[in-house]
Order: structure tokens, then sequence, then C-alpha cells
């Protein structure tokens, strides 16, 4: 038997799976045995309509690394304030198919294709996302505000969804 944790269309097909059905739309895979690792890596299988809240990671050691394995999402930075700064198209196998986000960095994603699967690396021990790290001037996942912001979130990837 492998020791090796091998990322194939298999497991991608069921991680996609898991998150067509959550109520959430997206199911995360761990690839790291313990959240306390110093490294944890996910497979993020997302669908269009999840909404992530705004937010920063403020600890120095959690800059943000995603890669595109499936599909296309569009990222989206932002000030203190809330005022978009950048925002850009991530494609599996496109010009842009990954990204580090450095710590103190408010930002979101829309997911803009179906099966939608990207990997993720960020220093450990996992934290969850705490309060002041959410974006105050945004909706909160939940939130009765939330569908509409991820729609104007959306419409400003219009003219990449296909």
């Amino acid at each position: 038997m492998s020791k090796l944790s091998i990322i194939n269309s298999a497991m991608l097909d069921g991680v996609s799976s898991q998150a067509k059905i959550a109520p959430r739309k997206r199911k995360n895979l761990n690839l790291h045995v313990s959240e306390l690792e110093p490294c944890n890596r996910l497979l993020n299988a997302t669908e269009p309509g999840t909404y992530f809240s705004p937010h920063c990671h403020s600890d120095p050691t959690k800059d943000e690394t995603m890669v595109m394995l499936r599909g296309k999402m569009g990222l989206i930075v932002f000030d203190a304030r809330g005022n978009i700064e950048e925002k850009v198209v991530l494609k599996a196998g496109g010009d842009n198919s990954g990204v580090t986000i450095p710590h103190g960095v408010f930002h979101s994603m829309v997911i803009l294709e179906p099966g939608t699967v990207l990997l993720e690396a960020k220093a450990g021990p996992y934290r969850p996302i705490q309060p002041h790290e959410l974006a105050g001037w945004a909706p909160h996942e939940g939130s009765l505000d939330a569908a509409a912001y991820l729609e104007k979130l959306t419409r400003l990837f219009e003219t990449t969804i296909q």
C-alpha cells in the first residue's frame, strides 16, 4: 500500500459531489492529519452561491496560498474600509491559476463555475477566523444581507462567467 496521498480525479469528484449537496455549497477535505500540524493543507470544493464573508488573517504567520485545481473563481481584495482594491479571476490551467494572500489583507471569493476545487495551504495550527478578522463593513455568512452582497460581488465578474 502506498504511503502517498495522491490528489486524483476520483478524490476531486468525491469532494465536489459533497459540496454540491452541502448547505453551505462547499466542502473541505483535509490533507493534513491533525489541525495542529505546522502546515494545514486542504482541498476546498466549492459551488456557485457559496458565500465567503470578507475577512483577513491577522496572524503574521497565516499568509494563505490557493491553487486552482478545477474550475474558476473571482478573488476580491478590499482595503480596511471595504473599497475594492483589486479583483482577479483565477482559473485552473489559466493564466492566473493561484495566489498567495498576505496576512492582514481583506479578501473574499466568488465561485464562477460549478465543481470548482482549490488547494489551500496556510501555517498551522488551524485557528478559525476570529471576530476581529471579519470585515465590519460586509454582511457575515448566514445574515439576511449576505445573498444580496454575494450577488453584488458576483456581478464584478459578469463578463468572465460563461
